[in-house]
């Protein structure tokens, strides 16, 4: 940690030398994006925490790093001597940063931010709390320039196509959806800033972040305009000519705000979750902000039918890999040395064997024992631990595809297991089919629906820190908005098209933890004279471990979805196995009595 505490004092030597109090870090970068390119990895760098959210604030005196649930344990674990306290969020007694910065900062003094990397809902929110209290936001360069040594560049990989066998619509097809929408608003264009929406606008994917198939880019797409910028370096020189012939105007990236700037007298459309201050600052002066959720975010989280079938064809590939590995899980157990690690390594490979698999869709999260209670551990070699032929070993990992991107989380009894660790297995178990079997109208959002995931665990005086459900992109980002399924209220409904996770949980913290994550489609369950009413189809194709199972504390409807899911299971998956993995997964799939 002594390399961390001296960025942080080298950190202060440049507040003094600006005239700053405070320093803000979104911990986010030009795209708001939740996965980053090494380059805007400032959250881990000034504080070495390396979870996939979290905000920080550094003060001549203190310095504090704000994240979620998710990752109290590991962030507690991170900042370990280092200086920096850890700030909760998501719990009753939470203090957000806006709210910490109006109550510990005095009247003018001045607190500084790097408005290209800093959410513009999220600077309202600063803007809002600090006036109140006369305390000044400064907006400033990136001040980490100053102290990274050899911080990484802008990644200069080259970008790829999508085909429109996997894409389902074109370039122009979707340019014409996206025009359509936008006059709607009134607006001449939108510009797109997060990278998984512009790479489904464009139909291109990249290697620009880790487990992520997006590029570095923004695009301004509109009815008169179809604008990409990009290194271009990163365009194979046929995917240029394509992209010109198809009418996109390609500009380098670097030029994007410049760009910005000299444009006047248009209406323009920016989603304030993913668009960051420095583009509204750019474009507010000659033009008219329209605020709104992203046109190609909102279009993207409606998979067609192509899409839909491609989701299908990724799950019987998915499926056969997690068969294989347990088989080659409970052969090994007890006879080899395996840690948390190794299991991480071998569903890659396993994935790996399959036509069409383009890499992990994020770093596995292997929990054994009181690891399984860390709900987004990643270990590495040094600090895995060493698996034994007993008690209960959790996994959530997932693979991208040309046809789709997978994201399953498994629960699986590697020897004797207790009492106590069914009965909670089975309660989160009820709970993830209570949402499978969800029928509900048309205009229901995800917090009308987190409740019957939760509902076996509050009878039980049990519950579960982060949501139940989130988006997942096809061959994009495997944590994708807008909608959600969680406790906290969000706009948006749950419709037909929509590809999302259905993931309740239970945690004992220091003993074990237990989640069973299926991906589910929403679909159309028919009409009545009260409306149209939707449902689910589940996607995943994975045995859940019965032996973990108390089967009494299940109802009739929930053992026939369990027996019946199993069924599906062996029918998809059969025809792709060889003679023992399909014997393995007859004997692992019996009918629950």
């Amino acid at each position: 940690m002594t390399e961390i505490k001296t960025r942080i004092n080298r950190l202060r030597e440049v507040l003094k030398q600006k005239g700053l109090d405070a320093y803000y870090i979104s911990g986010t970068d030009p795209h708001v994006s939740e996965y980053l390119p090494a380059r805007w990895k400032t959250r881990e760098f000034i504080s070495g925490f390396t979870g996939s959210f979290g905000e920080v604030v550094i003060t001549q005196e203190e310095a504090f790093l704000w994240t979620d649930t998710r990752y109290f344990l590991q962030a507690e674990d991170q900042l370990k001597g280092s200086g920096i306290k850890m700030q909760k969020l998501r719990v009753p007694e939470a203090i957000p940063v806006d709210e910490w910065l109006a109550a510990n900062l005095n009247p003018g003094q001045k607190v500084g931010i790097n408005p290209e990397c800093l959410p513009y809902n999220t600077y309202k929110a600063l803007v809002k709390r600090l006036e109140d209290k006369s305390v000044k936001i400064i907006l400033c360069n990136d001040l980490l320039d100053i102290i990274w040594e050899n911080r990484p560049l802008i990644p200069e990989e080259k970008v790829f196509e999508l085909d429109l066998k996997y894409a389902g619509r074109s370039r122009n097809e979707k340019f014409s959806d996206i025009s359509e929408k936008l006059k709607l608003h009134g607006a001449d264009f939108q510009v797109i800033t997060a990278l998984d929406d512009l790479a489904w606008t464009f139909n291109l994917r990249g290697s620009d972040v880790n487990y992520n198939p997006v590029f570095v880019g923004f695009g301004l797409v509109g009815e008169e305009s179809k604008i990409l910028f990009i290194n271009q370096e990163k365009l194979p020189i046929e995917i240029k000519e394509k992209l010109v012939d198809e009418g996109v105007d390609i500009k380098p990236y670097s030029d994007f705000y410049s760009f910005l700037k000299d444009i006047s007298a248009k209406r323009v459309l920016i989603d304030p979750v993913s668009t960051n201050l420095a583009i509204v600052n750019s474009l507010a002066v000659n033009n008219e902000i329209i605020e709104s959720s992203s046109i190609p975010g909102l279009l993207k989280a409606l998979k067609n039918e192509t899409e839909l079938n491609g989701f299908r064809s990724a799950m019987k590939k998915d499926g056969v890999a997690l068969v294989k590995f347990l088989f080659w899980l409970q052969n090994n157990i007890g006879e080899i040395a395996l840690t948390e690690y190794d299991i991480g390594r071998k569903l890659a490979e396993f994935r790996a064997e399959n036509e069409g698999f383009r890499g992990e869709s994020f770093t596995p999260i292997v929990g054994y024992r009181d690891h399984g209670a860390i709900v987004h551990l990643s270990v590495g070699k040094e600090n895995a631990n060493t698996l034994e032929p007993e008690g209960i070993l959790l996994f959530d990992s997932g693979g991208h595809y040309r046809e789709g991107t997978t994201d399953i989380t498994r629960t699986v009894a590697l020897g004797p297991v207790t009492k106590q660790q069914k009965t909670d297995f089975t309660i989160v178990l009820k709970g993830m089919i209570s949402l499978t079997q969800a029928i509900f109208p048309e205009g229901t959002k995800g917090i009308h629906l987190d409740i019957l995931a939760r509902k076996p665990l509050w009878e039980n005086g049990m519950n579960y820190g982060h949501g139940t459900g989130h988006g997942v992109g096809h061959y994009l980002a495997v944590h994708e908005g807008p909608m959600a399924i969680r406790q906290e209220y969000n706009p948006n409904s749950i419709v037909p098209g929509m590809v999302m996770s259905n993931e309740p949980a239970f945690y004992r913290k220091g003993e074990y933890g237990l989640r069973t994550e299926n991906m589910i489609a929403c679909v159309n369950k028919g009409e009545s004279e009260y409306g149209q009413f939707y449902g689910f189809e589940t996607l995943s194709l994975c045995p859940i471990d019965i032996q973990l199972i108390e089967s009494g504390l299940l109802d009739e409807k929930e053992i026939s979805w369990l027996n019946n899911y199993h069924k599906k299971v062996r029918q998809e998956l059969s025809p792709l196995l060889d003679e023992k993995h399909c014997r393995f997964l007859e004997k692992i799939t019996p009918e629950v009595m």
